[in-house]
């Protein structure tokens, strides 16, 4: 039997990897196209730093991380003598990418523009970012050490309920409502990709959904006037090659009095990306591909520090949505395909002409199934008990979900940032003052109340109580309820939660008591 196990080889491409691929290659050409619209766009930082620097180095930290995880997916394919083995998605971390931009390039360029000139302070700006990057990759990796030891002692549904709650909001209602929008365009690959896996109906053709959808969503698209054939002749003018350039000499220059302000964004972004690698991986074992954690988690500090080596301040990670690719039929060579295509957009500017080509909303659909099956996964696999705890752990990211809709309303007709915004938020609703705290850290929140919640339903109050610790400590340093890490950011809520481990420690203790007393 083990004979036959190593024996048995994973084909590199199969049927199901080209739905896998589009699902995965359209969040991340969302992502590539943000950080040239907000590059370029925004700041109007110059191409020789977009095209020639940026984009390639975040290309190839998705190739190189698409590559190890493809490997060590026919590496588990081969130990097991399994079929269906398949890779971690991987690719650039799309709220990272965000905290980076508006949180630490954009305020270091605005900082020094009116000294430096523009070209010169997107300059110092993009090098501010990349140390920031560095910084982030290397708290992101070395969660390797001890990642399995956390795997091991927190309950499966602390793990799912959070990533359930950003995959029911940010993957599946955020794309959904935008697609919407354009029914005629949406709806017939939506149809498609329902039909097939909700289904599994058999396709004319035995053509996969997902092209089904891309191609009958250009073709519909350019039929009703939807698309820009001059946005398509003016995507050309970006077709070059970019030659990937090393950074590190880059990073030696920066005076590191100013990346200090901004390390208490970079280490809480690496630790969360490392806290939602742990539950990607318990999310994987659930859908039955157990990876070890230190070499997944390793890969994923990896990727990022090899972005920032070669030019990109934007960290990637592992995503969430193993199941749902899973669910698609996507097995290896879905990763590699995504990183190879990236790759090619990003040093050959195509980017641009495939976004002037292609409907994004023909893509939307297949991310709404993965959010779907991914919330539908937490409860599938944790004990029917505790379905009530992975309910509540999908709060915090609805109504951090809420909130970015507000701030992104408010910000664009009044022209202010996010801190302001949210001072407008709190002094004309002041009802929704607790719900920006509330959702600040949403990932850590999720997690720990309900771990907690777990420990209630199992009538284990000890272990709800040590549970609730995580919550006292990380409100009081400002890594959760809060917009920036320091100590009493988050007001009373420390001394709240402390109030809330106490009563159950009190009640721990009156069980106890009673209990002897019987």
């Amino acid at each position: 039997m083990a004979a036959h196990a190593n024996d048995f080889r994973l084909p590199f491409f199969v049927k199901g990897d080209f739905d896998g691929f589009v699902g995965l290659f359209i969040d991340n050409l969302v992502n590539l196209l943000l950080i040239t619209g907000l590059c370029a766009g925004v700041l109007g930082m110059p191409g020789e730093i977009v095209f020639g620097k940026i984009l390639p180095g975040t290309a190839l930290s998705v190739l190189a991380g698409n590559i190890f995880y493809s490997w060590q997916a026919h590496r588990l394919a081969r130990k097991e003598g399994r079929g269906d083995v398949t890779a971690l998605p991987y690719g650039i971390n799309t709220v990272t990418l965000l905290v980076f931009f508006f949180l630490i390039i954009m305020p270091v360029y605005f900082q020094n523009r009116d000294a430096l000139g523009a070209e010169r302070a997107a300059d110092l700006a993009w090098k501010v970012g990349i140390v920031s990057c560095f910084i982030s990759g290397f708290f992101e990796g070395i969660g390797a050490f001890f990642g399995e030891k956390i795997r091991s002692i927190t309950p499966r549904a602390a793990l799912l309920s959070a990533l359930s709650g950003i995959a029911i909001t940010w993957i599946a209602l955020h794309h959904t409502v935008q697609f919407w929008d354009k029914p005629l365009i949406a709806f017939i690959p939506f149809a498609f990709i329902l039909v097939e896996y909700f289904s599994r109906a058999k396709l004319p053709f035995k053509i996969p959904a997902g092209l089904y959808a891309l191609v009958i969503g250009a073709a519909i698209a350019w039929a009703a006037g939807a698309m820009d054939a001059g946005a398509l002749r003016q995507s050309t003018a970006t077709l070059s090659f970019y030659v990937p350039k090393i950074a590190v000499f880059d990073m030696f220059k920066v005076d590191l009095s100013l990346v200090w302000p901004y390390l208490s964004l970079a280490i809480p972004l690496g630790l969360m990306s490392f806290f939602a690698t742990i539950q990607n991986l318990e999310s994987a074992a659930a859908a039955g591909d157990r990876y070890p954690a230190m070499p997944s988690l390793a890969m994923n500090g990896v990727g990022t520090i090899i972005g920032a080596v070669l030019g990109s301040p934007f960290p990637t990670t592992v995503y969430i949505g193993h199941p749902g690719w899973k669910g698609l039929g996507a097995r290896a060579g879905y990763s590699v395909l995504n990183g190879s295509v990236v790759t090619v957009l990003a040093l050959t500017g195509i980017m641009g002409v495939v976004k002037a080509i292609v409907p994004l909303e023909a893509g939307y659909p297949i991310l709404l199934w993965i959010g779907v099956v991914i919330t539908a996964q937490a409860f599938q696999t944790t004990p029917r008990e505790h379905a009530p705890a992975v309910a509540l752990g999908l709060l915090p990211a609805i109504a951090g979900w809420g909130v970015s809709l507000l701030r992104q309303f408010i910000g664009a007709s009044q022209n202010l940032g996010s801190a302001q915004a949210d001072e407008l938020i709190m002094r004309h609703l002041p009802a929704l003052k607790s719900i920006i705290a509330f959702q600040e850290g949403a990932l850590f929140t999720a997690m720990f109340l309900t771990a907690v919640a777990v420990y209630l339903i199992d009538r284990d109050f000890l272990k709800a109580f040590f549970w609730s610790l995580p919550l006292i400590v990380c409100s009081f340093f400002g890594v959760i309820h809060s917009t920036a890490v320091g100590v009493g950011m988050a007001g009373h809520l420390p001394a709240g939660y402390a109030l809330f481990s106490a009563t159950i420690l009190a009640i721990y203790a009156y069980n106890r008591y009673a209990k002897n007393e019987v």
